[in-house]
């Protein structure tokens, strides 16, 4: 009796959320939920209070487009700004037991617009589907990216 309640609670800690969850540091690659097409790649990175921000580290070249360099319609801090290097994804915080993360904010250094973000992580952790939304989720927008490392 007491080895098969050992084995259950042994089974439960196995198969629970907590012990397999991944986090979204790393290199992901940023696909243009449009086109389909490759458009940056962007490093995430867990910070010391426990929230993660991601970094634009590569603009993918695309035929019949040339990238745009500075940030030239987005709001203060980031007017101007070198789209490369740029921290495009700010605070979000990981929902315990889960793959999900929310709460931060995405620039689009595009359009110049600022959005409340929201990743969710498959469960193989090589792929994420970022969120980005003004006030309802439901009315945004989702992007896939795909892990690199």
């Amino acid at each position: 009796m007491q080895k098969n309640l050992l084995l259950a609670a042994f089974a439960a800690v196995l198969f629970s959320g907590n012990v397999f969850a991944q986090d979204i540091s790393g290199t992901w690659q940023q696909i243009d939920d449009k086109t389909g097409a490759a458009k940056a790649i962007i490093k995430i990175n867990k910070e010391n209070n426990n929230t993660f921000t991601g970094k634009i580290i590569k603009v993918t070249p695309r035929p019949g487009y040339t990238p745009r360099e500075t940030c030239n319609n987005c709001p203060a801090p980031y007017t101007n700004q070198p789209i490369l290097g740029m921290e495009i994804l700010k605070g979000l915080k990981h929902v315990a037991g889960t793959n999900n993360y929310e709460k931060g904010r995405v620039i689009d250094p595009l359009a110049g617009k600022v959005y409340d973000a929201k990743i969710r992580l498959n469960a193989t952790g090589k792929r994420l589907t970022l969120r980005a939304y003004m006030g309802i989720s439901t009315l945004g927008r989702s992007q896939t990216w795909i892990r690199l490392d």
